[in-house]
Formats: structure tokens, C-alpha cells, sequence
């Protein structure tokens, strides 16, 4: 009874979600007899108490889910106003290479990792479409000024230091609020560290960073074959100085469906880094993890502010089969160009590519090819993909390939669902940087990585 009485309150809540699940789906005479088998199977693992699960078996046995629920509910409460609640995470292991030339001006020897990438979360939602939730995740931890900090842009675990322990980090910690919520409009409110709320590639915002500040999300639907989408948000960069700088940005998106095969995205952004002048004690202190280059450095700061424009598009075609794939099959050409008006040159970035198939369910792929070119000067080097890489001569820092702006190349990804919960992903970056600080030193390489995928 002492083990019983130290079981916690969500195990008990996970117990009534699934037996008075099992009671709804079942018909009648049969749902008696399996909720009294799952009841017996957890009195025996220890769960519930003889006690426990003989009042519950007697509850049971009214033929009633509404009883039956309000029974199990009276002994594991939830509060009145909480309407669910949902884990949900990912486990990815990876084999990780980057390789580059050596030459005489010093580069980047083959570096191989093998990673993992752990996360996991709760969401809680509640009566007023109101929703809570928080996420985990792995990382490794900085070094130096950043040595007690994850990087915002990675939450990859090297396997390495002889079975040491690993730390875990908060990834996203949020409050949402959707107060519209109808046929036409959806209008929410999110506030604290959360998921990317911008609809951006890799470009504008690494897939892993996870911003802290306040967003306003909106969508219209003008009618069953178009919508608008709106996207707002203020993020914190530094808050180490009275004024730090922020970032700022809106967005709209309209999306279209022409025909049943063909469908369209369009879609245009302004974002705004304010205070830039503060960013000097941001990349001094670490308070910024500086774990991507590419910026030209005018005493200790970016030499421009930041303050683009992005526009994207995008062209979908569906066709009704495809060889050696499971129903209807999408061809995708896409594409982005932004402009930083702030910074008199190397200023653009833009990418294009086609992506084949759509993965995600059991026996379905797809294989994408996009080429990128991004200058210097195009945005702020620390926000985007810390995974498409080039080399930087060891004659302005340790010869090591990294991820951020000042990069051109090439990259394909292939992905197979071999269940709906694992797939397996390929991709492969070749790159060179567009401008070469030291002429004659070698600065191209080769970024690949093999992962397998679980999700929960």
C-alpha cells in the first residue's frame, strides 16, 4: 500500500484516459469484460490496490461509461477545466560527417560523430481553448562564457567522454490562448520560449531554435479553396543590457488550391532586429551562443544591421499514383530570395529546389534537392541552419567547418517511413563559401548525416 500511495497523479490519469477509452469503443457486453481484464492486469503490476480496482470492477459492472468514467475520475480527479492531455516526442539517432581537404593554409579534418537528439513533451489543454505545454530536450553544453547553456540551434548529443551522463534542457515552455476560433477566422496568443512561428526554411531560421517572447498567430478562410495566414512576434535576443536587442517580424501567407492537383503558396515577410548596436557585448560575453560565422565583424559587432525582406513561393502538383509509392503523390517546386536593405552589399539570399513524394506514413519517402546562396550580410549568421556548412580558413579561426551565412552549395535529403512512428533520413550538403577571406586556402566540404527517427 506505501508503493500505491507514492504512484503519481498523471499514471493514474493515463489509467482512466485509457480504460475509459476502452469502455467507449467497445460494445457494451464486451467492454466489461475488457475493462475488468485491463483492471486485473493493473492490480497486478502494482498500479491499483485489491481495493482499488474491486470498486472499480463494481462500477464496471453498472453498463454505464458515464458512470464508469465519473467513477474513475472521482478517484484519480483532474481539475474541472482541464480537457486533456497529450505526451509527445522524438528519439533520433545519427551518424554525422563532415569532411574537407587539408592544405597548407590549414582547414577541416574529418570529423566523425555519432549523436542523439531526445525530446519530449507534455501539452495540457483546457476549457476556453486555453493550452499549456513544455518540452525537454538533449544538447550538448557550450564552451567557455557558454559553458552553462544549450546551443539554440542544436539539440544533438555527442556520444563521447566514456558513458558520461548527458544533460537535458528546457527546449519550450508556453501559455496559448486561442480566443476566435470558428469557420472563418482562428486568432491565438502564445507567450514564453516556443516553437518557430514563422512558416521559414532553414534560411531564415535553423529548424531547431525554439525563440522566447510573445507571438500573434491569425488565419482567414476566404473561402474552401483559399486562406490567409498572419504571423506576428517579438523575441528576446539578449536581455544582458538595459537595452538589449530584440527581433521583430510579421508575415502573411496565401495559400490556394486550384484544381484537385494544384495547389499554390505565396508568401512575403519583414523582420526587424532592434538595438543591433548591443550586439558587441551579445558576441563578446557568449550571452549569444556563436556557434555559426559568416558576418563581416567591424569591432567586435556585425558590420549592418538586419532588417530583410523574404519572400517565398511555392507550386504543388498531385499526381493520383506514382511507382513504388502509396497513393496520391505531390511534386513541390519551391523557392525563397530575401533582401537586407540595411547592409550596402552582400546582402541577398535566396534558394530553389523540388522536393518528390511526401513521407510520414508507413511505406511512403520523398527526395528533395534545393541549392542555396547566402551572403554575408543577408541576416543575422547566428539564427540560420547550423547544419549546412562550409569550411573557414584556420588563419581567422580554428580551420573548422561551420553553419551560417557567406555559404553557396547544394543539398538532397532523402526520408522513408518505414513505420508510421520510424523513418529513416539521408542528407548530404556540399558547400563552398561565396567569398573567400584567405585566397588559395581551400573552403569547401561535405556535410553528411544518416539518421533513424522515432516519434511518440
Amino acid at each position: 500500500m506505501k508503493k500505491l500511495k507514492k504512484q503519481n497523479t498523471s499514471t493514474k490519469v493515463a489509467i482512466f484516459a485509457g480504460a475509459a477509452a476502452l469502455m467507449a469503443l467497445t460494445p457494451q457486453t464486451h467492454a466489461q469484460s475488457s475493462v475488468d481484464a485491463l483492471l486485473d492486469k493493473l492490480e497486478q503490476k502494482g498500479v491499483l490496490s485489491v481495493d482499488e480496482a474491486k470498486e472499480l470492477k463494481a462500477e464496471n459492472a453498472t453498463n454505464s461509461v458515464e458512470d464508469f468514467n465519473a467513477a474513475m475520475n472521482s478517484r484519480f480527479p483532474m481539475p474541472s477545466w482541464v480537457t486533456g492531455y497529450k505526451l509527445s516526442g522524438d528519439f533520433r539517432g545519427r551518424f554525422d560527417d563532415e569532411s574537407a581537404d587539408i592544405n597548407a593554409f590549414g582547414g577541416h579534418e574529418n570529423n566523425m560523430r555519432l549523436r542523439y537528439r531526445l525530446r519530449a513533451g507534455l501539452t495540457v489543454n483546457m476549457k476556453d481553448n486555453l493550452q499549456v505545454g513544455f518540452r525537454l530536450g538533449s544538447d550538448d553544453v557550450g564552451t567557455g562564457s557558454t559553458a552553462t547553456t544549450g546551443n539554440p540551434l542544436s539539440n544533438n548529443s555527442t556520444l563521447t567522454g566514456n558513458g558520461s551522463k548527458k544533460p537535458f534542457w528546457v527546449d519550450a515552455a508556453y501559455g496559448k490562448w486561442t480566443p476566435i476560433n470558428n469557420d472563418t477566422w482562428m486568432v491565438a496568443g502564445i507567450f514564453g520560449k516556443m516553437d518557430q512561428p514563422f512558416q521559414a526554411s532553414p534560411m531564415v531560421f535553423d529548424p531547431d531554435y525554439t525563440p522566447e517572447g510573445g507571438a500573434l498567430q491569425a488565419t482567414y478562410k476566404i473561402n474552401d479553396n483559399n486562406s490567409l495566414a498572419f504571423n506576428g512576434a517579438a523575441f528576446v535576443i539578449d536581455q544582458s543590457t538595459s537595452r538589449g536587442p530584440f527581433l521583430y517580424g510579421a508575415q502573411t501567407i496565401w495559400n490556394a488550391k486550384w484544381t484537385p492537383h494544384i495547389g499554390t503558396s505565396l508568401g512575403v515577410a519583414a523582420y526587424d532586429m532592434a538595438n543591433t548596436a548591443n550586439l558587441n557585448a551579445t558576441v563578446a560575453s557568449g550571452a549569444a551562443y556563436d556557434s555559426n560565422l559568416g558576418n563581416t565583424i567591424v569591432g567586435g559587432r556585425p558590420a549592418s544591421d538586419f532588417n530583410p525582406v523574404v519572400a517565398s513561393g511555392s507550386v504543388t502538383y498531385t499526381l493520383d499514383s506514382f511507382p513504388l509509392y502509396n497513393g496520391a503523390f505531390p511534386i513541390k517546386l519551391a523557392g525563397e530570395y530575401m533582401n537586407n536593405p540595411a547592409a550596402a552589399s552582400n546582402n541577398e539570399g535566396w534558394w530553389g529546389g523540388v522536393t518528390f513524394g511526401k513521407s510520414g506514413k508507413r511505406g511512403t519517402w520523398d527526395i528533395s534537392y534545393r541549392y542555396q546562396r547566402l551572403e554575408a550580410n543577408a541576416w543575422w549568421d547566428q539564427l540560420v541552419d547550423d547544419d549546412n556548412v562550409a569550411v573557414v580558413p584556420a588563419s581567422l579561426t580554428t580551420g573548422a567547418a561551420a553553419g551560417g551565412t557567406n555559404i553557396k552549395g547544394h543539398m538532397i535529403k532523402f526520408n522513408y517511413s518505414i513505420t508510421d512512428a520510424l523513418t529513416f533520413t539521408f542528407t548530404c550538403y556540399a558547400n563552398d563559401l561565396i567569398n573567400n577571406p584567405v585566397p588559395g586556402a581551400k573552403t569547401d566540404a561535405v556535410h553528411a548525416m544518416a539518421d533513424l527517427m522515432w516519434k511518440f
